[in-house]
């Protein structure tokens, strides 16, 4: 962990174990926390103990595909203070990040020539905007109380983040397992520090989806395989993000226009009615990312591709990747699309990255152009 020095005068071992002490301090990082533009901070234990069951039960049924790094860390993951020695609590932050209407980003799915990328990712990179606001919360706490130990994480290692966001206060795991908030929904990242001070702990958020399953019925490829399972082996996050292998064929025409992740469960959930837009800058589309043109996108050679995503999460999927995951959205454009003239650009397009230096490419360039003599349903 962590560990500096300043000249403010450090709390003695009595002090920081007197409860008063430190319910004062709690609330305290909850007023900074605000302050730092997180809109809710919740602070709980090392206790995961539910969590770690269901996790290990995901991991033997294989559903987090190649993503070996989930089971690479052991125990690490599940258990926070062999993650980081001397762990007593966890002060667990949400960052709203939703940069529109919702109503948009819904219009958007119905439009085959745009491509579709997660609302999340069309700003700057959450992974540098929350740990920089962590760091800066850790810091202010150090001011307070002197030297202690802390590190601070945004699904930057292997944290179970939803859990503890979960004891923690911010909101309930849904049936789609993301975290939900009554008052607004679930389009916020999240962001913890592990510190060494036995802070006191919230009341975990009650969960309400209830008998809602609309999240599980929106999934284009119902990858929702029960309530709070989610196979990433079907989700299209995982396969535009996080998979670099070829996409399954039968999975191809359910992707639809969607190039960069998947936002229908949250898109569809009820309580996202609630969600309001973004207040963080950083978080606004950049360029044309919000509603591009599909055949623009395609034609991106490396350097533009690497100049128009610079800074944002989409970079770091690759080239190759990216031009993977269009393909198939053109696909499903050509499928699609009436208009002859419309067609042949389609075509030219695809056509102009058959011989793509990549096997990967042109094997879904390829399925790309056979779609032509696809009658659509």
């Amino acid at each position: 962990m962590n560990s500096k020095n300043n000249t403010h005068k450090p709390l003695s071992h009595k002090e920081l174990c007197d409860p008063v002490n430190l319910s004062a301090l709690a609330r305290k990082i909850k007023q900074w926390g605000l302050e730092l533009g997180f809109q809710a901070i919740g602070i709980t234990d090392t206790d995961l103990t539910i969590a770690e069951q269901r996790f290990n039960q995901w991991l033997e049924r294989q559903m987090h595909g190649d993503m070996e790094y989930m089971s690479r860390h052991g125990s690490k993951r599940t258990r926070p203070a062999e993650l980081e020695t001397g762990t007593l609590s966890i002060i667990s932050v949400r960052m709203d990040y939703f940069p529109e209407d919702p109503e948009s980003a819904l219009d958007l799915l119905q439009k085959s020539s745009k491509g579709y990328i997660a609302r999340y990712s069309l700003g700057r990179d959450y992974h540098k905007v929350v740990r920089k606001r962590l760091q800066t919360l850790a810091t202010k706490l150090e001011q307070e109380i002197g030297s202690f130990g802390y590190r601070v994480f945004t699904d930057s290692a292997p944290v179970l983040e939803k859990p503890l966001a979960e004891k923690a206060g911010i909101g309930w795991i849904g049936k789609h397992s993301n975290v939900l908030q009554e008052k607004t929904g679930s389009w916020f990242f999240l962001g913890e520090i592990f510190t060494n001070l036995p802070l006191p702990i919230d009341t975990p958020a009650i969960n309400h989806c209830g008998s809602c399953t609309k999240c599980i019925t929106a999934c284009p490829t119902q990858a929702i395989v029960e309530p709070y399972v989610v196979d990433s082996r079907l989700c299209i996050s995982y396969l535009t993000i996080e998979s670099h292998q070829s996409i399954p064929e039968n999975l191809r025409p359910l992707m639809g226009n969607r190039i960069y992740g998947c936002d229908d469960c949250q898109l569809f959930c009820p309580w996202n009615r609630f969600s309001q837009q973004t207040v963080e800058i950083d978080y606004f589309a950049r360029g044309d990312l919000a509603s591009p043109q599909l055949l623009d996108l395609f034609l991106w050679s490396e350097p533009e591709f690497l100049k128009q995503t610079e800074g944002t999460a989409i970079r770091r999927i690759g080239h190759e990747a990216w031009l993977r995951n269009i393909a198939v959205a053109l696909g499903n454009y050509l499928r699609a699309e009436k208009n002859e003239q419309q067609k042949a650009l389609i075509i030219k397009a695809l056509n102009s990255r058959l011989q793509y230096p990549s096997e990967l490419v042109q094997e879904h360039v390829t399925w790309a152009l056979e779609q032509i003599n696809e009658v659509q349903d």
